[in-house]
């Protein structure tokens, strides 16, 4: 990995020729996905229902808000901190789980935070305060936050190198599939089955039990087997460790650095383009429930579409030059996807979550080859975490910004121009992330197994 070595002018002057395509021969996909053994699918299986139904959870609330407000005698807004409270903790989560998983293996930590989510699903739908409902979302923040880097794990470690870009895209689109699953239970089963909204938090203590089952009848991954093997072979395998994790310090603190902050970027494209699109439908555009709802379902296919295109391509075309390309296209569906006031605005929505989470789908596998081979649960995991709660207020700038630009009322009903903010918004956005991902690396096609890993060697 030639840029660990250069020096500072010489990194500086090979940015923009190293971000160029590369146009590399890459298998056509269904080639690439018979690379994988059926060990390798199940641990993608795994892990893409984990993190589907990681992402369903997270929704649970963001679609019963105005119910949850009137069972607790609070606004809107109050329900919300359950939201922010999640978002805040994630990366409490990902620093403990992530550590585990590096250290313990992929599998138990695993089964546990999936645990946490039957108990504090199950605890959800059982409060009877606002204050109770406020302590499991937040307990429910940290369990969430350490899923995402042991299921990238899970899922990348042991993948052919030739299939790792579109099993990265159709991974990180488990997020968009859990939206959906969690638009359609809601719709059937909050007040429509008594009880109210309880029975959608009660149904959603159910798939983890499977998902534990399914994990338990796989083994540890084999590249976490070949660490653990290593360690084992000192006196003492958890000062081996501590040593791995004082060098990967040393030598990749500012890698580290710049994921976070590649990672905020990323975040706040997807909350800035998604948390207040349907506020803008409804309250600017004036569209129905369904015709709002047709229009997210609409979105997130584009989006499950446009992560696994572009994850394959990014084998072809390079994870930096890919990254960019969909993002200047992003950048130039604003208009559209923010200022068509009709049901015609349902293309531009399609194709513009195609382009944020096609950039997305490059992010699982490139955050994997970019972090240090003994510390990959913890450092995707927590990268994606901090950069979540970096831009957690995303949907809070942008309706602050947009009260200041305000529409002739509906009735008693105050309207505002959000298109407008959301288009800015969004704009600033991918210029960040397009200047953050030229000046960053790129180490496409990585070794995974610890022979190729030379902090170990360090370490060891």
């Amino acid at each position: 990995h030639p840029d660990e070595h250069m020096s500072v002018g010489r990194y500086i002057a090979t940015r923009i020729p190293s971000a160029l395509p590369t146009f590399d021969k890459v298998p056509n996909p269904i080639r690439l996905l018979r690379l994988l053994n059926f060990q390798q699918w199940m641990f993608f299986l795994v892990a893409f229902c984990a993190w589907s139904w990681d992402a369903f959870d997270f929704f649970t609330v963001s679609l019963t808000v105005e119910e949850l407000a009137e069972t607790f005698g609070k606004t809107k807004t109050d329900i919300t901190w359950g939201i922010t409270l999640v978002l805040m903790l994630r990366s409490v989560g990902s620093i403990i789980f992530g550590l585990a998983a590096d250290r313990w293996g992929r599998k138990w930590p695993f089964v546990i935070n999936n645990i946490l989510f039957i108990v504090l699903e199950l605890g959800t739908g059982f409060c009877t305060t606002y204050e109770s409902f406020l302590g499991v979302r937040a307990l429910f923040g940290i369990a969430m936050g350490g899923l995402y880097g042991n299921a990238a794990a899970t899922a990348l470690e042991d993948c052919p190198e030739e299939a790792r870009g579109i099993i990265s895209g159709m991974l990180q689109q488990g997020y968009a599939f859990g939206y959906l699953l969690a638009t359609v239970f809601s719709r059937a089963f909050v007040n429509t089955v008594g009880h109210g909204w309880r029975p959608l938090f009660w149904f959603g203590a159910g798939p983890p039990v499977l998902i534990i089952i399914f994990r338990l009848c796989l083994p540890e991954t084999q590249a976490y087997q070949e660490r653990k093997r290593i360690r084992e072979e000192s006196p003492n395998a958890a000062k081996v460790f501590l040593e791995e994790g004082k060098v990967a310090l040393k030598k990749h603190w500012l890698l580290l650095v710049y994921m976070v902050l590649l990672m905020a970027g990323f975040n706040f494209m997807s909350h800035g383009s998604q948390d207040l699109y349907p506020t803008m439908l409804s309250n600017q555009y004036n569209f129905s429930p369904d015709a709002v709802t047709v229009t997210q379902v609409v979105a997130n296919l584009g989006a499950m579409t446009g992560g696994t295109v572009i994850g394959y391509c990014s084998s072809i075309f390079g994870r930096r030059f890919s990254i960019i390309f969909i993002s200047i296209i992003g950048a130039a569906l604003l208009y559209p996807y923010t200022f068509v006031g009709s049901t015609k605005i349902i293309a531009p929505a399609f194709f513009e979550q195609f382009c944020v989470q096609g950039a997305w789908g490059v992010i699982p596998i490139h955050l994997m080859e970019l972090s240090p081979g003994s510390f990959r649960t913890f450092v995707v995991g927590t990268s994606y975490q901090l950069g979540n709660l970096v831009s957690s207020a995303s949907s809070t700038i942008e309706a602050t910004i947009g009260e200041r630009f305000p529409l002739p009322p509906k009735g008693k009903v105050k309207r505002y121009e959000y298109g407008k903010v959301i288009c800015i918004f969004m704009g600033c956005v991918y210029l960040y992330v397009i200047i953050l991902t030229l000046v960053g690396p790129e180490y496409r096609g990585r070794a995974m197994d610890v022979s190729a890993d030379s902090d170990m060697e360090e370490a060891t």
